[in-house]
């Protein structure tokens, strides 16, 4: 009979500690959780904040070139390069760079890396 009593009793005491380490355990796991929503929320704050920032940069309205007397402006000569392409092709413009040379009155691009032409400014 005492065997069945210290053991019951021992039970009873296991019982007890893995109930206050399952408590613990859940206590633990909802203060993390909570810290980890108030992480991410702040990380998403600044995220946003860094976004905001990168697109409040200031739009530049034309960019010109000047040489001998003469005027050009930039975003038209890559306008007319564009144009100049696509009335010979058909494919997609993915990239393109466009060499303004005054000296010659002309601009030559090259698009999707191997498409060469030339315009007269």
């Amino acid at each position: 009979m005492a065997v069945k009593k210290t053991a019951a009793k021992a039970a009873e005491e296991v019982k007890n500690t893995a109930e206050k380490a399952v408590t613990e355990v859940k206590s633990t796991a909802k203060k993390t959780a909570t810290a980890a929503k108030s992480t991410a929320k702040k990380t998403t704050e600044k995220a946003k904040k860094v976004a905001e920032k990168a697109s409040a940069v200031k739009s530049v309205e034309a960019v010109k070139v000047q040489f001998s007397g003469a005027e050009y402006d930039v975003a038209a000569v890559v306008a007319a390069a564009k144009a100049d392409y696509k009335k010979d092709n058909k494919a997609a413009i993915k990239s393109i760079s466009v060499y303004i040379k005054p000296e010659d009155s002309a601009a030559y691009y090259v698009v999707n890396d191997s498409v060469n032409g030339k315009v007269d400014l």
